[in-house]
């Protein structure tokens, strides 16, 4: 189970993140859903430590995260927004180099990790190939395999389909499905409904830093009156 407990942060004055908390048992998917400016891209930095938290805590399985080490202990990985990808390695030293850099694999073990992703993810044929001659969706599955490469137990992908075209939908949303099922938490921020529609997955709505309401897909879908904010979010 990763739990978040009241986390809080505030920038120049000006709270960005309020008391958020929720749960996910491990294999699931939780989706954060609101306007722009609302936290969900600051929450998923925070856990990454990417920007520092000011109050709160965060466990798994009952352990507490020290989320100034979770990036060197790779427990939690992003998949940004745009990719950032190294544009200039190659595709298959965008996996190698952080794997032998961070995790001091050697090469021909990091080699043999990044031809199996790529496999995986459709881009054994691109392995020599400049990231600039990859398309929006190759790309993305690049990040993807990246960020797995490193082993996390808990995935972060902020605004997965905002750079791509809407066809890749059902690609994204099978992705994320299968990281789940792999046994990862799997954490997504996101304005696309037509990706919700295609995930089940625990919703969370966020309003002004905070949480404001959450429900499982399946229980919204069958009662969604007991949810006015989500159906209100939802039904735009």
């Amino acid at each position: 189970m990763f739990t978040v407990d009241k986390l809080s942060k505030t920038i120049k004055q000006k709270q960005i993140l309020k008391d958020v908390s929720f749960s996910l048992p491990r294999g699931q998917i939780g989706v954060f859903l609101g306007g722009s400016g609302v936290g969900k891209s600051t929450l998923f930095r925070v856990l990454n430590h990417l920007e520092t938290h000011d109050t709160g805590q965060v466990t798994l399985d009952g352990h507490r995260l020290n989320l100034s080490t979770v990036s060197k202990e790779h427990t939690i990985g992003m998949v940004f927004q745009h990719f950032n990808l190294f544009d200039h390695l190659s595709v298959e030293k965008n996996i190698t180099l952080p794997l032998i850099k961070l995790q001091n694999k050697k090469r021909l073990e990091a080699k043999q990790i990044a031809l199996q992703l790529l496999d995986q993810y459709g881009l054994f044929d691109k392995a020599q190939s400049s990231i600039h001659a990859l398309s929006g969706g190759q790309k993305q599955r690049l990040a993807i395999a990246r960020t797995l490469a490193l082993k996390p137990q808990i995935v972060c992908l902020d605004e997965p389909t905002s750079a791509l075209d809407p066809h890749l939908t059902d690609q994204v949303a099978r992705y994320i499905q299968e990281i789940a099922q792999s046994g990862c938490i799997v954490l997504v921020s996101t304005h696309d409904l037509q990706l919700v529609n295609k995930l089940d997955a625990h919703i969370f709505l966020m309003h002004s830093g905070t949480i404001i309401e959450s429900a499982l897909k399946s229980a919204y879908e069958a009662n969604f009156g007991d949810y006015p904010h989500l159906n209100n979010y939802l039904s735009m």
